[in-house]
């Protein structure tokens, strides 16, 4: 039996592997269907608003990048809070991804049966795949970055033939093209309507905080992870803003509003409306590729706040052999599993935005109280991560608000007791 008190992981992933990780994450089903709420809020204002969701992710990326840094050991944001700001600041950064991230797991892997089971299958295709993931990063981080390494290129290839059919479909129709883009002007929606599809798109890049969390099972993490935030969060940028372009193209602002699957409506109204069906494939795979990064850095965060007694310290056991946190990771499946078998959670889990801003607002302050040689980056650019987080926040929808407060007051509430009984106890 594993060490309930924790063990080590063990350092295993390379710059290649950490990139892989994050790409998937952030690559996500976001691609293929974020930009019809975003088009819904801003018009063609939503290439700003993925600009600014850009630059505020930069900003945050470069704060997790100097904490994982100075703190090469799991638990991301979690435990970089604890250690700069204080332990109340990391449990409600932990909560926040533990319990915002288990809700994303179950509607990713939702989404993904959305794509390829018939119809009334859909439950069990989900509860399949998250079953047969968590069975992947049970045999050991190496394997969650191979099969990774093999969904995202996928996914690339053909995010790239459909771009590709898209720059076809506007050079073949009239009116399509840089017209069409930008039909109605960049402040169709206002700048209210910008930084709500800022909000919206924001997330699609939150993924990189997936290869903070693998902190201790990376390489020479101090200059491994810095590298590899910035490679995938790099490349994460350019394969939006060329799907983004690509669509507004083909259906202009209005067209991307008024549909539910605005990459397949564009690739349909080209000349190669054959590559129609590889979306739903390729859909199918960034939901599982987001999905397997989800379990991976849930179980790694679990692990972190079991150390420290925040959640029951037996999930804090490594095995032996795997050097896996093997018991975190076994009752994260079961507990996604209940949830995608009673709930259907693609269209309810507003709080998981909530959750993933105040996290990296967690992390941006935690960044900015850095010294010394921990310093990597300037100040200014913490500030902007902390100040666009709470600007976001206030852009979300009133349900996704309180459905935040009301996850964050059920953790406070927990820590509470918790400690209450521990000073019974002594």
């Amino acid at each position: 039996m594993a060490d309930n008190k924790g063990g080590a992981l063990a350092r295993r992933l390379g710059t290649v592997d950490a990139v892989t990780i994050g790409l998937g994450s952030m690559i996500g089903a976001g691609v293929f269907a974020a930009f019809t709420p975003a088009a819904q809020s801003a018009g063609a204002g939503l290439l700003a608003g993925l600009l600014i969701a850009a630059f505020v992710a930069y900003c945050n990326a470069t704060s997790s990048a100097q904490l994982a840094a100075a703190y090469p050991s799991s638990g991301g944001t979690y435990l970089y809070g604890r250690q700069q700001l204080g332990e109340w600041p990391g449990f409600l950064a932990g909560w926040g991804f533990v319990i915002g991230k288990t809700a994303s797991s179950a509607a990713m892997a939702l989404t993904f049966a959305a794509y390829l089971a018939p119809p009334g299958w859909e439950r069990p295709l989900a509860i399949a795949a998250v079953l047969g993931l968590a069975a992947v990063n049970y045999r050991g981080v190496t394997r969650t970055a191979r099969l990774a390494r093999i969904i995202v290129a996928a996914v690339l290839l053909v995010l790239l033939l459909l771009v590709a059919a898209c720059i076809a479909g506007a050079a073949g129709s009239p009116g399509a093209g840089l017209g069409r883009m930008f039909d109605g002007g960049l402040l169709t929606g206002g700048w209210y309507g910008i930084l709500q599809s800022a909000g919206l798109l924001f997330f699609a890049f939150a993924g990189y905080a997936r290869i903070a969390t693998l902190g201790e099972e990376v390489i020479r993490p101090e200059r491994t992870i810095p590298r590899a935030i910035g490679i995938s969060l790099g490349i994460a940028v350019l394969v939006y803003v060329a799907v983004a372009s690509g669509i507004l193209a083909v259906l202009g602002p209005g067209g991307v509003a008024g549909t539910a699957t605005p990459l397949a409506s564009a690739v349909a109204a080209g000349p190669w409306a054959w590559l129609v069906p590889f979306v739903s494939v390729a859909a199918a795979l960034a939901a599982l590729g987001a999905l397997l990064a989800l379990i991976a850095g849930i179980g790694r965060t679990t692990l972190a706040m079991a150390r420290d007694a925040e959640l029951p310290v037996w999930l804090a056991a490594v095995h032996p052999r795997f050097k896996v946190p093997h018991r975190a990771e076994v009752v994260l499946a079961v507990v996604v599993c209940l949830v995608i078998a009673v709930a259907d959670l693609r269209g309810a889990i507003g709080f998981s935005s909530f959750g993933v801003l105040l996290y990296y607002l967690v992390a941006n302050l935690a960044a900015f109280t850095q010294k010394g040689e921990q310093r990597r980056y300037p100040k200014a650019l913490q500030v902007l991560g902390a100040l666009a987080c709470v600007l976001l926040v206030t852009t979300l929808p009133p349900s996704s608000l309180l459905a935040g407060v009301a996850v964050f007051a059920a953790g406070i509430l927990y820590r509470l007791v918790r400690l209450r009984l521990v000073a019974a106890r002594s």
